[in-house]
């Protein structure tokens, strides 16, 4: 489905109107915000978004792990499955496993960890924990109460903000901006841009780390296509947020589509982004998400096949800190809980 476009202006008649339902909404996701979950028995890192998607919490997941890999620890990835039809818990794997059964976005997540999709989130642990995790990493899930936390990362795209500041579906936020914060333990800021300059304010007002982070685009890409105009098709909460990275990579946008967040592609529509790339002489180039939701359905092989992907990874402004940060809070668990 796609955002409603009040959700990111000043609140007007229609925020207005739904007020009382998100109070509602707010109220009932506050409470589950306060409830405490069960723990895992590792340490479990938890990134989430503030707002309804497009805030950066997958490429936040990915950087936990990959720091923590690197680190030498076994991070294994624990996530809904968003999109997906298995209900899990099932370890994914990228050559059985399309985005139908498991989602897009775990897909990305398997090329760097191993991943478990369940929608019983402490039944992922358990099978995390069997399968040697030393840290579970949680792409989502920060407003579900069922698994306990030892760090939450809330992340928020600079740009778009928490749009009019309105809970769901009055307006962007999962629950109300003081409840979130109260539960998190570090606000990740993704992007330059002063769209998120009042969150951040709260943030800082309630003792919290601000980290300050950006989407750097994979290089090659822009080699790979020096010199083409493209036409970029996204179905992601944010396709702006992606064309913008495009022109900042460099590769020049002739046009643009946009569709809903994790959209699933027609025939009808494959075809014709291919015709009208071939008509007007545009190189295609999606997301990553998008191409995972691409391959492996024959009738859209074609657009899989010709369509480039902009990889992406998350760069902090200051590594270290970010590091240090994850590091202590993974340390101060295990103290907690009694492990070497």
């Amino acid at each position: 489905m796609r955002e409603p476009s009040f959700w990111w202006r000043e609140a007007g008649l229609a925020s207005s109107v739904l007020a009382p339902v998100a109070m509602v909404y707010g109220a009932v996701a506050g409470l589950r915000l306060a409830g405490r979950g069960r723990r895992a028995g590792v340490p479990v890192v938890c990134a989430g978004n503030l707002t309804v998607g497009g805030g950066g919490k997958t490429p936040t997941a990915l950087a936990v792990a990959r720091m923590l890999a690197h680190a030498g620890e076994q991070p294994i990835f624990l996530s809904r499955g968003y999109g997906g039809r298995l209900s899990g818990p099932v370890r994914v794997d990228p050559e059985r496993h399309r985005a139908l059964d498991v989602g897009d976005e775990p897909l990305l997540l398997a090329r760097v960890a191993p991943t478990i999709v369940a929608r019983d989130r402490v039944e992922g642990a358990r099978m995390a924990v069997a399968g040697a995790a030393s840290v579970i990493v949680m792409d989502d899930g920060f407003q579900n109460p069922s698994l306990a936390k030892d760090l939450s990362l809330l992340v928020v795209d600079a740009r778009r903000g928490i749009g009019n500041g309105r809970t769901i579906p009055a307006g962007p936020l999962r629950a109300p901006l003081r409840a979130q914060l109260a539960h998190a333990h570090a606000l990740v800021v993704v992007g330059m841009s002063a769209g998120a300059a009042g969150v951040i304010a709260d943030a800082r007002a309630c003792d919290m780390p601000v980290l300050r982070a950006r989407l750097r685009p994979d290089a090659g890409l822009s080699a790979t296509l020096a010199g083409a105009r493209v036409l970029a098709f996204a179905g992601i909460a944010d396709p702006q947020k992606f064309f913008a990275t495009l022109a900042e990579a460099g590769i020049a946008v002739g046009e643009t589509r946009s569709f809903p967040d994790h959209h699933r592609y027609t025939p009808d529509e494959a075809r014709t982004l291919c015709d009208e790339a071939d008509s007007k002489g545009l190189a295609l180039v999606t997301t990553e998400k998008d191409l995972v939701r691409l391959t492996g359905d024959d009738q859209l092989a074609r657009l899989a096949t010709r369509a480039h992907a902009l990889a992406v990874t998350l760069a902090f402004e200051n590594e270290q800190e970010f590091k240090s940060l994850v590091l202590e809070r993974i340390a101060a668990a295990r103290a907690r809980n009694g492990e070497s």
